[in-house]
C-alpha cells in the first residue's frame, strides 16, 4: 500500500507537469515541469522525501528496462540516423567532457569552501580555548 501512495505522488506530479506544459505556451518538456514542482513540495516540505524516495529509486533502478522501447524503436529511423551519426557522437562526447568538466570544478569549489569554513571553525575554537586558559 505504501509503494501505490508514493507512486500515487509520483503520477500527480506527473499529470500536473503534463498540465502545466499544455497549459503554458513555452518549450519546456512536461518532465521537467515536474521535477520542478516535486523539488519544490520537498524544499517546503509540503512532501517529505520518504513518501517517496522508495519508489524514487525503485523507478531508477528500471530505467534502462523501462528506456529499452524506445531505443529499439530508433532502428526504424536507422537510415535517417545514420546520415547524421558522426555528428551526434561527436556532440555526446563533447557536451559528456563540457559537464564532467564542469561537474568537478564545481565540486571542488564546494569541498574547499567547507575545508575553509572548517579550518575557521577549528581555529576559532582553538583561539577561544587558549583565551580561557591564558591568565
Amino acid at each position: 500500500m505504501k509503494y501505490i501512495k508514493q507512486l500515487s505522488i509520483i503520477l500527480l506530479v506527473s499529470l500536473i507537469g503534463e498540465a502545466l506544459h499544455y497549459f503554458i505556451p513555452l518549450t519546456i518538456p512536461a518532465g521537467v515541469y515536474g521535477i520542478i514542482i516535486l523539488y519544490l513540495l520537498l524544499y517546503f516540505k509540503i512532501i517529505k522525501l520518504q513518501d517517496v524516495k522508495p519508489t524514487g529509486e525503485f523507478l531508477i533502478d528500471i530505467l534502462p528496462i523501462i528506456l529499452i522501447p524506445s531505443a529499439v524503436s530508433l532502428l526504424n529511423y536507422f537510415e535517417l540516423l545514420k546520415v547524421k551519426a558522426l555528428g551526434y557522437i561527436l556532440t555526446a562526447i563533447v557536451s559528456t567532457v563540457i559537464v564532467m568538466f564542469a561537474a568537478g570544478k564545481i565540486t571542488d569549489i564546494i569541498i574547499l569552501k567547507e575545508l575553509k569554513n572548517e579550518n575557521k571553525n577549528k581555529s576559532g575554537k582553538k583561539a577561544k580555548t587558549q583565551a580561557k586558559v591564558k591568565p
